[in-house]
């Protein structure tokens, strides 16, 4: 009988530690911090699924987080960040002893949204906290007279960006570097034309969701939004730049379907809650088309998406020979003209190394930002300013000569000279040229 008391003893205080090494199982092994402008992300991975409690504290704010059962094996106090909402991360004592607590001391008032995701290669479990800026609904904004010679606006969309890196190359390049550099080329373009006003999407490493990319276009009024990516494949053969334009049904090409499974896919490494929330792939792409209106839109899209194919094929190899169709979330805004520009193949090891040079995303941006032009000399919006003008001043950059130019406007040398009153093809840098919108 003694013996069987033992025994039972010994596969109760068994059963116990197992239950308690069960417990104890989880482990954070990795806290990164992404600050954008209007919200900041952190993305703890894990080794296993979390589960967690949080709540929040004022009067200092603070976020609070349990990961149950969890032991930390992060150094807090060397976590980069550069985030307006967090001021210090530190942990504090929890209730129970094998639970970790986060604390996160804010700089203000904030909404929080917390979340799991899955693994999703290259990362593991991890959770996804969401803080984000509290704004007023009662702000009174007082109503102004529409500006009757205003700036077209171009949204210049850098694809990925923060916990998504995108594509990766063969060297370790990331496709959310490339994407930056070249749509602050692009960007800086469009500020120098008079007549036109660039803006970024994404100014600096977050992420930002798809639907947000549209709205934040949305609040800068924008008449057009690019958005500039760089291609990746499962073999490092495929090169050359490519158009995508929205397609009213599944792509048709194996190409296509990747892009728009990678596009999901970057949804989920970027923490996207609604994907994970309904997974159902057709009711993504109803949602994508529904919201999509097929007539001014679609129809601006195509012409400048053509012009911008026959810009970049004079710089650089096209993998097609026209604009491409898939169904792309970004494209899918139903007031904003909407391109989505792939750069080219990243997992291509000779177009990685052209993509990572600072000379070739400058002469990439240089071919887009003349098709774009090009285009709005000829169909100006009614109340801008190159509706009421007609012509453009260009400021003479080093290294430009006036065929550059005539080239990037789609006129010629004479024109330009005719414009300018020229009797030579030199020009001098800050030299202001007056560029025609129309053949004289």
């Amino acid at each position: 009988m003694m013996m069987l008391n033992r025994l039972f003893l010994l596969m109760v205080v068994g059963a116990a530690l197992l239950f308690h090494s069960e417990l104890a199982a989880n482990q954070v092994d990795g806290i990164r911090v992404w600050g954008g402008p209007d919200s900041t992300r952190v993305v703890i991975d894990l080794k296993e699924k979390p589960s967690f409690n949080y709540f929040q504290l004022h009067k200092p704010e603070r976020l609070v987080v349990d990961l149950i059962a969890t032991k930390n094996l992060v150094a807090l106090d060397k976590i980069e960040h550069e985030s307006k909402h967090i001021s210090k991360i530190r942990t504090s004592k929890p209730k129970v002893s094998e639970d970790f607590r986060l604390v996160f001391e804010l700089a203000l008032t904030a909404n929080t949204k917390i979340f799991t995701l899955p693994p999703t290669a290259p990362y593991g479990h991890r959770l996804v906290i969401d803080i984000g800026s509290v704004t007023s609904s009662n702000k009174v904004v007082a109503a102004s007279a529409p500006d009757e010679n205003r700036d077209i606006v171009i949204a210049v969309d850098a694809g990925h960006g923060g916990e998504d890196p995108g594509s990766i190359g063969p060297s370790g390049l990331y496709e959310k570097r490339v994407t930056l550099g070249i749509a602050k080329n692009l960007v800086s373009l469009f500020n120098q034309t008079k007549g036109l006003k660039g803006v970024l999407i994404r100014s600096g490493d977050y992420y930002i969701d798809l639907n947000g990319r549209s709205v934040r276009a949305r609040k800068q009024k924008a008449d057009l939004l690019l958005s500039i990516h760089a291609d990746a494949f499962t073999s490092p053969k495929p090169r050359g730049a490519s158009v995508w334009l929205l397609s009213s049904r599944r792509a048709n090409t194996e190409l296509g379907r990747l892009f728009e499974d990678k596009e999901k896919h970057s949804e989920l490494l970027g923490g996207a809650a609604e994907v994970i929330e309904s997974s159902d792939s057709e009711g993504y792409l109803l949602q994508t088309i529904l919201d999509m209106n097929m007539n001014n839109s679609r129809a601006v899209s195509a012409e400048v998406g053509q012009r911008l194919h026959n810009a970049m094929a004079k710089v650089a190899k096209m993998h097609k020979k026209k604009p491409q169709y898939a169904s792309f979330g970004v494209l899918k805004s139903s007031d904003i003209p909407s391109i989505l520009v792939e750069t080219g193949f990243i997992s291509n090891p000779n177009e990685e190394k052209l993509l990572k040079s600072g000379w070739y995303q400058k002469k990439l941006a240089k071919a887009l930002h003349g098709a774009v032009v090009g285009y709005y000399r000829e169909f100006p919006p009614a109340g801008t300013y190159l509706a009421n003008n007609t012509s453009l001043i260009h400021k003479v950059a080093r290294g430009e000569s006036l065929s550059v130019i005539a080239s990037r406007y789609g006129v010629s040398v004479a024109q330009i000279k005719k414009a300018n009153n020229l009797k030579s093809n030199l020009v001098k840098i800050n030299q202001s040229l007056q560029i025609p919108r129309k053949a004289s």
